[in-house]
């Protein structure tokens, strides 16, 4: 079994349908230009209110990948 080192970043993803859908677009975003995630952690849940209703979901990740 080889050792890794890991880096890690914080994101935002935001979502009109959960919080759910948030997290998934912001690992979907970073695979766009990061290779070799390996996993996230949920570090905050907040939201965003329009005329009195939840308008968006915003989930912050912090999103770990293995350093070349």
């Amino acid at each position: 079994m080889s050792e890794h080192v890991y880096k890690k970043i914080e994101l935002t993803g935001s979502s009109t349908s959960s919080v759910d859908d948030a997290i998934r677009n912001a690992v979907a975003k970073a695979s766009e230009t990061i290779h070799n995630l390996r996993w996230f952690e949920v570090t905050e849940i907040r939201g965003h209110i329009e005329e009195g209703a939840v308008g968006h979901f915003q989930a912050t990740v912090k999103v770990g990948f293995t350093v070349d």
